[in-house]
């Protein structure tokens, strides 16, 4: 049997842009992505805390340093500039690999580490 269990988070981001006119996806500074082991065109949950939408995507690299957190495409219908999300990925695993395993979570403060 294989769990879904959380690998990887950044907590309470701050949106910076929203995209309308793009095919999907959210673009995500490239250091936040490092700092929470989170891949370009890796899977993830956004979860918005200021209206409680929820969604589901692909992640996008941003440049390194520019605090960019965009959602794009028909996602920006959710999620607007200024809200603030959790973006969350996911790994399976079995039980064994799960009691050892502890994700990576970033509590970025203005988008920075």
């Amino acid at each position: 049997m294989l769990l879904q269990i959380l690998k990887s988070k950044i907590h309470r981001v701050t949106v910076t842009e929203a995209n309308l006119d793009y095919i999907g996806s959210i673009t995500i500074d490239e250091a936040l992505m490092d700092a929470s082991n989170i891949y370009e065109g890796e899977r993830v949950q956004v979860v918005d805390n200021t209206n409680g939408a929820r969604l589901e995507t692909y992640v996008i690299k941003g440049k390194r340093g520019s605090g960019c957190i965009c959602i794009n495409g028909a996602a920006a219908h959710l999620v607007g500039v200024g809200d603030t999300v959790i973006i969350m990925s996911y790994a399976l695993m079995t039980p064994e690999e799960a009691k050892a395993f502890k994700p990576s979570v970033v509590f970025p403060q203005a988008n920075k580490l």
